[in-house]
């Protein structure tokens, strides 16, 4: 619907037609204007569901569209006025251009693309903006000339018109002013009133707030690593800087690694164009160094970083999912399984691919070829794990993600209770804990019993593993307690509310469940 709608206001919409004497032509047809009201529409695109991470990557999407040598990420704290900043030396934008990057699908998904551009629907930087903060300001330079353009979604939604401003305010150009070089030509977006800060009670001072700021820009670093690694190691190599540390490119197939299993790669054919894909079985523990086996988990641990890798044009679209193939779900002795999928920028349509540029429907008539390639990658790493291998996963993982812990030092399996975990916390706390914590972590930890970790342990291969709170789809009304209770318990520990129901997306069993974290 979405992306009909674009359509629609860039207007890439058809027209009816009809044959008149073997030609075609267009039917005039009765029709009212019914443009979209600002309010509406900035609420829609500021809840597309982006994560900070995410919306950053966006940014520097159009950074590298426009052939950016170097681009540079800024988190500045200053309590309540802190502001996000990507500064890049790409080509820049005349003042046309500038007005037309910053109207809201101002060229639609049909519109003609560089081969550079990594953009489709033409709301990424809008959308993604404005899911992070209610002031964006672009300011570029193309010949020398510096042109500044501001949306303040207050002004848009008090006044009810698309009003883009020309110029900043005061407080925002002196930020543009040390953020400015002196090449002539680049590109500056800056985010300020960021959401989740412009409250009564952050200050400059509020170290807790401060810490949590600089805690996503870690993550962003991570996050762009991943994304973006092509990149920074690629021929159309780029420098990427958070907070003036280097990006590093991180791979996730370890394809360096002189003993990583490549499996046969296959050129997949799509509507006249060829989708490429190739499995990798990565080592067992026994065949990295320490460093090898922490880096190679990935930001999100093992478990959650195996399945299927898509690329478009070298950018990363999806990592670590398995696509919904049927009977194919995260277990742990499947961790060594990872499987790049390249697919062409044109076939975006068949893939579904969204306007955040985070997941993708594979088209049906290459579902079965991708289930044989899964079948055959996951096979062969759970043979590596119950031969040469050790559970890597709820050993190096998040400590928020999982109740268990699982070892097997000398020969011995050893489960404890995860002690970090935010249930297990709330419990332990030395006011007492409360019943209802009690209560929803022992429902938890029957719902979590790590039997394909143990069954890796013991060689063993059934296909009648238990399902937590009855398997993927809507939450039922226990999981949905549970969930409520490690939501509570991450924002008392200092967590935003936005944040906490992003950790419970990526928590399982919840990343396979569907309740008001993913809302």
């Amino acid at each position: 619907m979405l992306a009909r709608l674009l359509q629609w206001i860039s207007g890439t919409a058809s027209t009816p037609r009809r044959v008149r004497n073997g030609e075609a032509v267009e039917t005039p047809i009765a029709y009212d204007i019914a443009a979209p009201e600002p309010a509406g529409m900035v609420a829609s695109l500021s809840s597309l569901g982006y994560s900070l991470p995410s919306a950053v990557a966006d940014l520097v999407d159009n950074s590298i569209s426009v052939e950016a040598r170097n681009i540079d990420v800024e988190f500045t704290w200053a309590g309540a006025d802190s502001w996000i900043a990507v500064v890049d030396d790409g080509w820049g934008m005349t003042a046309e251009e500038l007005v037309t990057a910053m109207t809201v699908a101002a060229r639609g998904p049909a519109a003609t693309r560089s081969s550079t551009d990594l953009g489709r629907f033409g709301v990424g930087l809008k959308s993604a903006s404005f899911s992070q903060a209610r002031q964006l300001t672009v300011s570029t330079a193309k010949n020398g000339e510096w042109h500044t353009r501001t949306w303040d979604l207050d002004l848009v939604e008090g006044s009810g018109q698309w009003r883009l401003l020309r110029g900043a305010d005061d407080v925002t150009e002196a930020v543009l002013d040390r953020l400015r070089d002196r090449s002539g030509h680049g590109t500056i977006v800056l985010w300020r009133r960021l959401n989740g800060y412009r409250t009564n009670g952050v200050s400059t001072d509020d170290e807790r707030t401060q810490k949590q700021f600089y805690a996503e820009a870690t993550r962003t670093e991570s996050h762009l690593g991943m994304v973006f690694a092509r990149f920074l190691t690629g021929t159309r190599r780029c420098n990427l800087q958070v907070r003036g540390t280097l990006v590093k490119p991180w791979d996730p197939f370890m394809s360096n690694h002189p003993s990583v299993q490549r499996l046969p790669s296959e050129d997949l054919p799509l509507n006249g164009s060829f989708v490429e894909v190739e499995a990798f079985v990565l080592p067992s523990a026994q065949r990295l160094t320490s460093e090898e086996y922490d880096r190679a988990a990935g930001p999100e641990g093992w478990l959650d970083q195996q399945g299927f890798y898509i690329y478009r044009r070298n950018r990363l679209i999806l990592a670590g999912d398995w696509l919904g193939q049927r009977g194919m779900r995260r277990e742990e002795k499947y961790n060594l399984a990872r499987i790049a999928v390249d697919i062409p920028a044109e076939t975006d349509a068949e893939w579904g691919v969204d306007v955040r540029k985070s997941s993708v429907v594979p088209p049906v008539g290459l579902r079965p070829h991708l289930n044989r390639i899964a079948r055959k990658a996951r096979a062969t790493a759970a043979d590596v794990l119950r031969h040469r291998g050790q559970v890597a996963a709820r050993t190096h993982g998040d400590p928020l993600a999982y109740a268990w812990l699982v070892r097997r030092p000398e020969d011995r399996v050893v489960c404890k209770i995860n002690r970090s975990h935010p249930l297990v916390q709330a419990a332990l706390r030395p006011v007492g804990p409360r019943a209802a914590d009690v209560h929803a972590l022992i429902r938890l930890l029957e719902e979590t019993v790590p039997v394909a970790a143990l069954r890796v342990m013991h060689e063993a291969d059934n296909g009648d593993d238990p399902e937590p709170f009855g398997g993927p789809g809507p939450a039922g009304d226990a999981a949905v307690e549970v969930a409520r209770r490690i939501y509570e318990s991450l924002v008392s520990g200092g967590r935003s509310p936005a944040a906490a129901r992003d950790r419970l997306r990526t928590m399982p069993p919840f990343d396979q469940l569907r309740g008001f974290w993913s809302e």
